[in-house]
This record gives structure tokens, C-alpha cells and sequence, in this order.
């Protein structure tokens, strides 16, 4: 992930540098030649999706390519806000250090799991979720999407929550491979230990307005933003009301910056009518 960009441009290769100082691993060896296991941690893997994110971001910026407005689904919201240059690359890369060993540590102490659950509204699954947290702690944790929801908890929440669904007409419950139960109460010590390090980093106005996670609605202000990053990792990813008030504030064209095009696949279930381009590698980048 992101070798092509490392190859091609001494400003990715630069950044790469900085981060492996900021995380005290080489951070591009492990993107590039693994072990998988070990990107699979949290701790790793959320640093390198923010770096192969925030690169793309420094890139499209060199070529005046500049976006109107900003929003990122759970850890991409700190690359929305280092596009939006509320944070400088590394104070981001610091809280997202933070933010990761925070979570990974959360899942040890209060283990957990994620599944995403296909073809049930709304409605029928928070009444599911209902119904099992008599076996343990279930909320759902993303509205990616009609259709495409994901409920976070306890394993055996989870566990009564799928059979459930499947009962009440799901078209399919996947078991998602997570360290925890992420945007779920089950992350209140991370919670706890992110709101300390968010009062320690300066947070800029935001230069354009940031969707955030929690509401959906647009931020600039420092005060804010510093909010809303805490509430964060224990609130849902209010991902499709994010993408329908960004288009009714006037946005016609999504470009998603960073590794894959997961979000581009959901924007289309969201509103059919815009366009979203992914900017993923050196390839893209140029198309752009």
C-alpha cells in the first residue's frame, strides 16, 4: 500500500520518513512488505490508512486541487481534517497513534466484535439490538448506507443480535475481523484517554467546513472539532446522513483520497445522482 506513490514522489517518501520517527516503527517497510499479520493490528493499520490518505491529500494540494468541503468515516475523519488543515500532518499522525493503542488496548480490556448486517432498516435492527442486549452490550455502530449497516458490542450481544437479524428478515449477517467493538460503549477507555491527548494538540479553524461522524453536521470551529473527535469512538458513523447533507449543502462530485474505494461504492447506494471518483494510488492521481 502506497509503494507507487513512494517510488514516484520524494514528498511521499518524505512523509513516510516522518511518520516511521512519530510511530517508532518503519511504517513503510510494513506497507510494503508486511507481515499481514502485523498491519492487522490497530495500532498499524490505522496509522497507514491516515499516512496513504494524508499523502494522496498533500498531493492533490501541490496540483491546486482543492476540495469545498471534507468528511471521513471514523479514522478518516482525521484525514478530512488535515485536508481541511485543522490539523498539521503530525499532530494528526500523533492523535491517530494515540487514538489506535487506545483502541487496541480497549478491546483487550473490554473484548468485542463487529458484524455487518445486509438488507434490514433501520428501525427493525435498533429493535434487535434491543431485544439482545439482554445477552450483552449491541448498538449499531455505522449507517454506511440503505441496506448496509454494522452493530458493534459485546461478542455475545453480537452474537444474539446476528441471529436475530437473520430471524427478522436480514439478508446477510457478516462477522467482521476487529480488535473491538469500535463506536460502541464498549470503548469508553479509549474515549477516556483520546479526550486527554485531543486537549494536548492544537486544533486550527478549519479552512473548509468537516461532516463530522457524530451529527452529520459541519464543523470549523476548534472547540468543536475537539468535541466531536471524543464523542467519536463510544457514537455511531452517521456515514449516509453525512453524504445527503453534504449534497443538499450544494456538493456534486465526491472524490474519496485514500486507499480502496469503499466509499465510493456507498455514495452510489446513498444518492445515484453524484459521482465519486477514488484517489487511491499515482495512477488516479494523475487522472485527477
Amino acid at each position: 500500500m502506497g509503494k507507487d506513490l513512494y517510488d514516484r514522489f520524494q514528498d511521499a517518501r518524505d512523509l513516510f520518513n516522518q511518520a516511521s520517527k512519530i510511530l517508532g516503527f518503519d511504517l513503510a517497510r510494513l506497507c510494503f512488505q508486511g507481515p499481514e499479520e502485523e498491519l492487522k493490528q490497530t495500532r498499524v493499520t490505522q496509522p497507514a490508512i491516515f499516512v496513504h490518505s494524508a499523502i494522496l491529500t498533500h498531493l492533490l494540494n501541490k496540483k491546486n486541487f482543492k476540495p469545498d468541503m471534507a468528511a471521513g468515516h471514523s479514522l478518516g475523519e482525521y484525514s478530512a481534517l488535515y485536508a481541511a488543515a485543522a490539523l498539521t500532518f503530525d499532530d494528526a499522525l500523533q492523535l491517530v497513534k494515540i487514538r489506535a493503542q487506545l483502541m487496541q488496548k480497549a478491546g483487550e480490556i473490554n473484548p468485542g466484535t463487529m458484524a455487518a448486517i445486509l438488507g434490514l432498516d433501520i428501525d427493525t435492527l435498533q429493535q434487535v439490538c434491543e431485544q439482545a442486549s439482554a445477552a450483552g452490550v449491541v448498538q449499531i455502530a455505522n449507517y454506511n448506507s440503505p441496506g448496509q449497516l454494522v452493530i458493534s458490542g459485546s461478542v455475545a450481544g453480537v452474537n444474539r443480535a446476528t441471529e436475530l437479524a437473520k430471524a427478522s428478515g436480514a439478508k446477510r449477517a457478516i462477522q467482521l475481523v476487529v480488535s473491538g467493538a469500535f463506536h460502541s460503549p464498549l470503548m469508553q477507555y479509549a474515549a477516556d484517554g483520546l479526550g486527554k491527548a485531543l486537549n494536548e494538540i492544537e486544533i486550527k479553524t478549519a479552512r473548509i467546513p468537516v461532516y463530522t461522524n457524530v451529527d452529520a453536521r459541519p464543523v470549523t470551529r476548534p472547540e468543536d472539532i475537539r468535541q466531536k473527535l471524543h464523542q467519536q469512538l463510544t457514537s455511531p458513523v452517521r456515514w449516509a446522513e453525512i453524504v445527503e447533507t453534504m449534497i443538499k449543502d450544494g456538493a456534486s462530485k465526491f472524490y474519496e483520497v485514500g486507499p480502496g474505494n469503499v466509499l465510493a461504492g456507498l455514495s452510489k447506494r446513498i444518492n445515484s445522482e453524484v459521482s465519486c471518483v477514488a484517489v487511491n494510488n499515482s495512477e488516479t492521481l494523475e487522472s485527477v
